[in-house]
C-alpha cells in the first residue's frame, strides 16, 4: 500500500511541475492572462505551496516591465532612453497585486524554512521574489539605491540554496546578476556594498548567466534575455544575436524578442 501512496504523491508532484512549466511557457510568450489562468488553477488546488505565488508575481512584473517598455535593449544601453522612461508611471493596481503575490509567496516559504531550513523550493521562492522586488524597485519605481538591499537578500538566499544543492542551476541567475551589477556600480558605491560571495566581476557574472542559459530550468529563458542585454552593453552584438535567435525559436509568440532580434541584426549590417 505504501508503494502505491508514494507513487501517487510522485505523480501529483510531476503534474504540479507540469502546471508551473506551462505557466512559464505562457509567461515567456508574454501571454500574461494565460499564465495567470494556469497559476490560479494550480494555486486553487495547492494553496499551501510557496512557489506558485512567486510565479504569479513574475507574471505581474513581466506585464509591467513590458507595458513600460523596460525590457527593450535600448533601455539598458542608452542613458537617454533611461532618462525618458522616468516619466512613465507605474500602474497602482498592478503594484498592489504584485506586492500581494510576493507577500503570499514569502509567508509560505518562511513557514517551510522554519521547519526545513534547507528546503530547495522555499529557498528558491525567497531568492526569486527578492530578485523580483529588486527589479520592481530599480526599473519600475526608479529606486536604484534602495533596490541594493533586496538584491543582497536575493543573492543571500541563492548562496544558501547553492550550498544545499550546487546543481540547482536556476539559483546562479541571482549570483550572476549580483556579480554583473556590483561590477557595473561606480567605485564609491561598490566600496560600501557587500554581497556574500560576490566580487563584482562582470565576466564571472556573464559566466553564471551562461550556466543558467545552458542548464537552468525555469530561469533559463530569462538568463538568455539578460545575456542578450549584457552582450549589447559589452559591444558583442553577434553573441546577442545568437541568444535572441534561440529565444525567438523557443517563444515564437513573443513580439518583443522578434523586435529585439531585428534591432541587433540591423546593428550587425551597419
Amino acid at each position: 500500500m505504501r508503494i502505491f501512496v508514494l507513487a501517487a504523491l510522485f505523480a501529483a508532484r510531476l503534474y504540479a511541475a507540469g502546471d508551473i512549466d506551462e505557466a512559464f511557457q505562457r509567461l515567456y510568450n508574454f501571454n500574461f492572462p494565460a499564465a495567470h489562468a494556469v497559476v490560479d488553477t494550480h494555486i486553487a488546488a495547492h494553496p499551501e505551496e510557496p512557489f506558485p505565488y512567486a510565479v504569479r508575481a513574475a507574471a505581474y512584473l513581466f506585464y509591467e516591465l513590458d507595458r513600460l517598455g523596460l525590457l527593450e535593449g535600448e533601455f539598458f544601453t542608452d542613458d537617454d532612453r533611461i532618462a525618458a522612461k522616468r516619466r512613465l508611471k507605474p500602474d497602482p493596481a498592478t503594484r498592489v497585486k504584485f506586492n500581494q503575490a510576493v507577500a503570499d509567496a514569502q509567508a509560505r516559504a518562511q513557514k517551510v524554512l522554519t521547519v526545513r531550513p534547507d528546503d530547495r523550493d522555499a529557498l528558491f521562492t525567497m531568492c526569486m521574489t527578492q530578485g523580483m522586488v529588486t527589479d520592481y524597485l530599480a526599473l519600475v519605481e526608479k529606486h536604484q539605491i534602495r533596490s541594493l538591499n533586496t538584491a543582497k537578500l536575493s543573492n543571500s538566499y541563492a548562496q544558501r540554496l547553492l550550498r544545499a544543492d550546487p546543481q540547482f542551476y536556476d539559483a546562479y541567475l541571482s549570483t550572476g546578476i549580483s556579480e554583473y551589477l556590483l561590477g557595473s556600480l561606480p567605485f564609491f558605491i561598490r566600496w560600501f556594498e557587500h554581497f556574500e560571495n560576490v566580487q563584482g566581476n562582470k565576466d564571472q557574472g556573464i559566466r553564471n548567466l551562461k550556466l543558467v542559459a545552458e542548464r537552468g530550468h525555469y530561469m533559463r529563458p530569462f538568463a538568455k534575455i539578460l545575456l542578450g542585454i549584457a552582450y549589447m552593453r559589452e559591444k558583442k552584438p553577434r553573441n546577442a544575436e545568437q541568444v535572441l535567435a534561440e529565444l525567438t525559436q523557443e517563444y515564437p509568440q513573443n513580439p518583443l524578442l522578434r523586435k529585439e532580434l531585428l534591432k541587433v541584426q540591423a546593428v550587425l549590417r551597419q
